[in-house]
């Protein structure tokens, strides 16, 4: 991986390092590969066959685009092209990067577009890893966790694919359509200028992208490929019904193949969602029901979604509760942590150890495919998790308000209402008695002794969803708050000394953890939780000292860049009545003073001095004005090196 002189091996590895994310392959593991005789129609179409004609590179710059409708099978057909490239283009380097909305931030955003396409380049190309010497990325300047920002990838990747020489590079990226509109467009305009200057440098550099019509982006040079209509698409679906529809051969049959083709309009999801629902009635032996069956399943995809949620009302509350937690989880869940989410929910009693010789895996996932009535699915990934098994499936829910025209008791307030239900079910694997079970000791060992880790083993595969509960409760009370659903209740009986324990048990940085008198308002600060604090009782606190490591809630949101937290506490000065008068000024530019420049991650509050100190050398009027107006105060104060504030 990094085979060049040995000086420069460790660090081209850790600069390697710091473009990787676990996530990186998710989406393309997950897409199923080509059934048998389909796509191949593609490799023989004009514009597949003229993008890759190296002549005709100063008509198209390099650029294929195909579109279709959802569920079309647009990832399908990309996943085909790139696994036949590998196999038929060994002469080039092939690249790929397949955007994923239902994933983390960094699979649905370019920042992890750009870091993947460059992973791959370098470590195909090793020569080209001294791009980062050149441009002034160090090794110790872009260690594993190096925050990389746009530019500074565009640059990188610039730099490379302008210095491939006698190098070709073909890139497939598939579903722009699940990245922001804002950003897709940034990168078209990056990828065509790069297209440019690679075609009057003689380099060749092509791209396929993937997405659906909307939003529609021009791009100046490049070919159009639109699937629907398509005589090889709709062959696909006619070669699909003839491997998968399970239904003989008889004359009904026949009608119902025909009639299933027509009534699909080249949408592949729904024709693989309908195979199943019809290959159960003639699994039931009734074969004399198939057609009525048939023109009974709406012909829309979003429609047929509504039929399925809706069909029966069997185990209604487990189907809610799962479709919550896929849409509205802080991140994706595996399996066994969406099976203990949804049983703190509607049966927290039965929440206890897991053990996997009687839940086993089979059983959950069985449970998950149930519970979603088959809307789900577990990715094929180091890391499984549990997503929709289309985009569309979000859609339907979100953006055409399926899930509240379905379950109208949900109420417009659907979102809110949703955080507040997945928060209660996070209190209520919090509350399971962890110590006991797992003879944990109250005293935990420090943090990054073996000990820890092991007792972080133990609870993790005890009790699948419990990190998660302890990090996102606040997170899901945050959301509903900001949702409407008042949260003033829950921050006055929240389980605070529970909560701190649990989190100093996952905590891997001793550094971190928080002493057993941290007050919720720190807490709130340092996790960037602006709704909660807006409605804490007493926000005046943010400028207490505690024993903490970063002193005061004010500057632990400092610290943490928890800029939303930053912004609330400042107001909260701001209105305070403080000896008779209130404040005038605007706290956004109070905000703008205190932005993260002078304390970040590595700030220590140092005992020996105090936030008036602090607020002095740093410029912080507003909170030098409150300390002052609040009195008690020695303006004379020397702190350890003889300095007064």
């Amino acid at each position: 991986m990094c085979r060049t002189f040995q000086r420069g091996r460790i660090f081209e590895c850790v600069q390697l390092d710091s473009l990787r994310f676990e996530q990186i392959d998710v989406r393309q593991l997950s897409i199923k590969n080509a059934h048998a005789k389909t796509c191949r129609w593609l490799l023989r179409k004009s514009e597949y066959l003229n993008w890759l004609d190296s002549t005709k590179l100063s008509e198209h710059h390099g650029f294929l685009w195909i579109k279709g409708k959802p569920g079309t099978g647009k990832s399908t057909l990309i996943k085909f092209a790139y696994v036949n490239a590998r196999k038929t283009m060994t002469d080039k380097v092939l690249l790929s990067f397949f955007f994923n909305a239902r994933g983390e931030d960094l699979e649905k955003s370019t920042i992890g577009t750009y870091r993947s396409l460059l992973l791959q380049l370098l470590e195909r190309l090793p020569a080209l890893q001294s791009v980062f010497d050149t441009l002034g990325f160090s090794a110790s300047s872009t260690g594993a966790d190096h925050q990389w920002s746009v530019e500074a990838l565009k640059t990188l990747l610039e730099d490379v694919i302008l210095s491939l020489g006698g190098s070709s590079v073909v890139c497939f990226i598939d579903a722009l359509d699940e990245c922001a509109e804002e950003q897709i467009r940034d990168m078209i305009a990056f990828f065509e200028r790069i297209g440019e200057l690679a075609l009057s440098s003689g380099i060749r550099f092509q791209v396929c992208f993937s997405s659906r019509h909307y939003p529609h982006i021009t791009i100046k040079h490049g070919l159009d490929l639109v699937l629907e209509g398509q005589e090889g698409h709709m062959q696909d679906i006619t070669n699909y019904l003839e491997s998968e529809l399970k239904v003989g051969h008889s004359k009904i049959a026949q009608q119902v193949r025909s009639e299933l083709q027509q009534k699909a309009s080249g949408i592949f999801m729904w024709v693989v969602l309908v195979v199943g629902i019809l290959n159960k009635e003639h699994d039931r032996g009734r074969i004399h029901a198939l057609r009525r069956r048939l023109q009974e399943i709406p012909g829309d995809l979003h429609e047929l979604f509504r039929d399925i949620l809706t069909r029966d009302s069997h185990d209604r509350a487990e189907l809610v509760l799962c479709i919550q937690w896929v849409l509205f989880a802080k991140q994706p869940l595996s399996s066994e942590q969406l099976y203990f989410a949804i049983l703190s929910g509607v049966e927290p009693d039965a929440v206890s150890v897991w053990d996997p010789g009687d839940i086993t895996r089979d059983v959950v996932k069985k449970f998950i495919l149930n519970s979603s009535k088959g809307l789900t699915e577990i990715t094929t990934s180091k890391l499984p998790k549990v997503q929709f098994i289309h985009e569309s499936v979000r859609d339907f829910l979100l953006k055409e308000d399926g899930l509240s025209n379905v379950w109208s008791d949900l109420g417009s307030n659907l979102e809110g209402q949703s955080h507040e239900r997945l928060k209660q079910c996070c209190l209520n694997y919090m509350s399971v008695d962890v110590s006991t079970a797992l003879e944990i000791p109250e005293s935990l060992p420090k943090a990054s002794t073996p000990q820890a880790a092991d007792i972080r083993k133990a609870v993790d595969g005890s009790f699948p969803f419990l990190e998660y509960a302890t990090n996102n409760v606040l997170h899901h009370a945050n959301a509903a708050e900001a949702g409407g659903i008042s949260q003033k209740h829950f921050l006055q009986t929240f389980p605070l000394p529970r909560w701190v324990w649990l989190d100093n048990l996952f905590e891997k940085r001793e550094v971190r953890r928080h002493s057993a008198s941290v007050s919720l308002l720190y807490i709130l600060g340092e996790r960037n939780m602006p709704d909660l604090i807006g409605v804490y009782p007493h926000p005046i606190l943010g400028l207490k000292v505690e024993n903490e490591r970063y002193g005061c809630p004010m500057f632990a949101a400092m610290a943490t860049g928890s800029k939303q937290a930053v912004k609330v506490l400042l107001k909260g000065l701001a209105v305070q009545p403080i000896q008779g008068r209130s404040y005038e000024g605007n706290p956004h530019d109070y905000y703008e003073e205190c932005n993260q420049t002078k304390i970040g991650r590595d700030f220590t509050f140092s005992k020996r001095r105090t936030v008036f100190s602090y607020a002095a050398e740093f410029g912080y009027k507003r909170i030098v004005s409150s300390v002052l107006e609040n009195g008690n105060v020695e303006v004379d104060s020397k702190d350890q090196y003889g300095q007064t504030p």
